[in-house]
């Protein structure tokens, strides 16, 4: 398998996350689940323009999105599998375990405890809390339900690094705030409002209806021209 990839390995660039692109990441989380199952299947080698064929892209994308991070691969042998799946995992920051907590544990809450894939891809979920009397110091898919009144201290004590919230809009600032005065630092959002945080606060906002609407602006465009074309995948 050939390729046209760096000669050698630079080391990699130090980028803050606005600088990278929300598509970029993305792609980078595709490509790593795309080298798993490659290596899975003893596949050792694996060039930019197969790469790309495969997720629908352009072998010049797959080397731009990579030259973020340094230089991989070697040029005439492509990317080694293996070695490629490593280093994205650690630039994804996936090369350790991550202490996770869970507020609320309705619909979205509960879904997200009996995610699988969480422990697999290094996210421990350490807590889980509700407001619920019902709910708090029962078991729910094996974890103790937690008081919300007590947030704050068994955030601290469990040294918890990211959160996801999943409360109503109404309450998802106040209870942000004490997620923030805990020292947490990465909050993944379901509430339909913007969050005010400071800016070592990094947000996601998971939003269906949002994500809905992108497919059926892709659907409406379809009939013109493809998605794909418009860099859309």
């Amino acid at each position: 398998m050939t390729d046209t990839e760096n000669k050698s390995e630079a080391p990699a660039k130090t980028r803050t996350p606005k600088q990278i692109s929300d598509s970029t990441i993305h792609r980078l989380s595709r490509y790593l689940r795309l080298l798993g199952a490659l290596e899975a299947d003893s596949v050792k080698t694996i060039s930019s323009k197969e790469l790309a064929s495969i997720k629908r892209l352009t072998p010049a994308q797959v080397r731009k999105d990579l030259s973020f991070f340094g230089s991989f691969g070697t040029r005439g042998l492509g990317y080694p599998v293996s070695e490629l799946k490593v280093k994205i995992a650690g630039i994804l920051g996936l090369d350790k375990r991550w202490r996770l907590a869970i507020i609320g544990v309705g619909n979205i809450g509960s879904a997200l405890v009996g995610h699988k894939e969480f422990p697999e891809r290094g996210f421990d979920i350490r807590l889980v809390f509700d407001n619920d009397q019902r709910k708090i110091g029962s078991k729910h898919k094996g974890l103790l339900v937690s008081d919300i009144k007590n947030l704050k201290e068994e955030l601290l004590a469990h040294e918890i690094e990211i959160v996801a919230l999943a409360v109503p809009a109404s309450v998802a600032q106040e209870i942000t705030d004490i997620v923030v005065s805990a020292g947490v630092r990465g909050i993944l959002t379901f509430a339909p409002i913007h969050l005010n945080t400071p800016e070592n606060v990094f947000v996601r906002r998971e939003d269906m209806t949002m994500e809905l609407e992108y497919l059926t602006f892709a659907l409406s465009i379809n009939a013109v021209k493809s998605p794909n074309d418009l860099g859309l995948s």
